[in-house]
């Protein structure tokens, strides 16, 4: 395989890991990523790490057919349990899964010293973004790079953060929409928003018929249509 047989949303990830790396691929989806990476020599070594035995198999069956598993480890492991801390790894990708359960597994492995701190990290939340960029900020990353790109239409957002020497504080604004994909608005970042905003205010329109007391929600809900339709119109 070569990298151009990777999802736009895969090939974009691997254009943000940096040449000679020791990557450490999460929840790795065949292997498809490092061993895309792989051939095109763009890193040392790879660790993919999958916790289900057939996604493993299929890992490691993926690196066998390509001849490369001298350069990839497969490890059966539970998220960043995958990592020893003989393979050096420098970048981290997890990609494809809720942003509550990439933060979940990066707190695991920061409590489970897997993590030091002086990795990159390069994250594709299906959803939840604002989750990951709170518990991000909470631990002193500083988020360097974003994108946001369309493809079988569905919406993906990257992140992209290391830890910098002054930690960044973030808005609120910020956290939601992301720091870097505010500043440049793309058309699918516009897109997004849209398609969000049609969501909350239908969600809106439901909490008021309902006539419950649903007052807080309803605020809540209401706040959150102002911030968008203020992004959108900026």
């Amino acid at each position: 395989m070569n990298i151009n047989q990777l999802s736009k949303r895969l090939q974009r990830v691997g254009e943000f890991v940096p040449a000679g790396a020791h990557l450490a691929d999460i929840g790795s989806d065949h292997a498809y990523l490092p061993v895309a990476l792989l051939l095109q020599n763009k890193l040392a070594y790879a660790v993919a790490g999958e916790v289900v035995k057939g996604p493993y198999e299929s890992a490691e069956n993926q690196v066998v057919k390509n001849g490369l598993q001298d350069k990839i480890i497969v490890r059966l492991a539970n998220g960043l349990d995958a990592i020893e801390p003989t393979d050096a790894i420098n970048v981290i990708t997890i990609c494809g899964m809720g942003g509550a359960l990439i933060r979940d597994i990066l707190e695991a492995g920061r409590n489970n010293q897997r993590i030091k701190g002086n990795e990159r990290l390069i994250l594709q939340p299906n959803v939840g973004e604002k989750v990951l960029r709170e518990w991000l900020t909470k631990n002193g990353y500083t988020i360097i790079e974003e994108d946001i790109l369309e493809e079988n239409d569905k919406i993906y957002e990257i992140i992209v953060a290391e830890k910098t020497a002054k930690s960044v504080k973030y808005s609120n604004k910020e956290l939601l929409f992301g720091p870097v994909l505010l500043t440049r608005k793309s058309s699918v970042f516009i897109k997004k928003w849209q398609l969000e905003q049609k969501q909350r205010e239908y969600v809106l329109q439901q909490l008021r018929k309902s006539g419950e007391k649903q007052q807080t929600k309803i605020q809540e809900f209401e706040q959150q249509v102002t911030e968008i339709k203020e992004v959108l119109a900026e």
